[in-house]
């Protein structure tokens, strides 16, 4: 790890294959509807950030392990903060799908 490591945002690569590797967890995508059908990371469930608060919005139980992506990681980090503030202990930002390097869906 080096001393500037700190700067960077999250792997998300690294949180995709985590996100594989974890049983029962939720890959939440929080961008509006339009972006995720331009190309969403496959298993992933769109939940735009503005409709997070509603009652029902998440797809899994307060213990379910939640990995938040979006485009540049900016949307998921506030989408992490909101989620936690609900009552998810369980959430983890793993950035954007700007610099994912896999394929992506439809």
């Amino acid at each position: 790890m080096g001393f500037l490591d700190f700067l960077k945002g999250p792997d998300v690569d690294r949180g995709v294959k985590e996100f594989r590797e974890t049983p029962g967890a939720v890959l939440l995508d929080v961008r509006t509807p339009q972006e995720y059908q331009e190309g969403h990371i496959p298993g992933s469930v769109n939940v735009p950030l503005q409709s997070l608060g509603r009652e029902g919005t998440v797809p899994a139980g307060k213990d379910a392990p939640l990995f938040v992506c979006c485009h540049s990681g900016a949307r998921s980090a506030q989408a992490v903060r909101l989620l936690t503030r609900m009552g998810y202990p369980n959430v983890k930002n793993i950035g954007g799908i700007a610099a994912y390097t896999g394929k992506v869906e439809r």
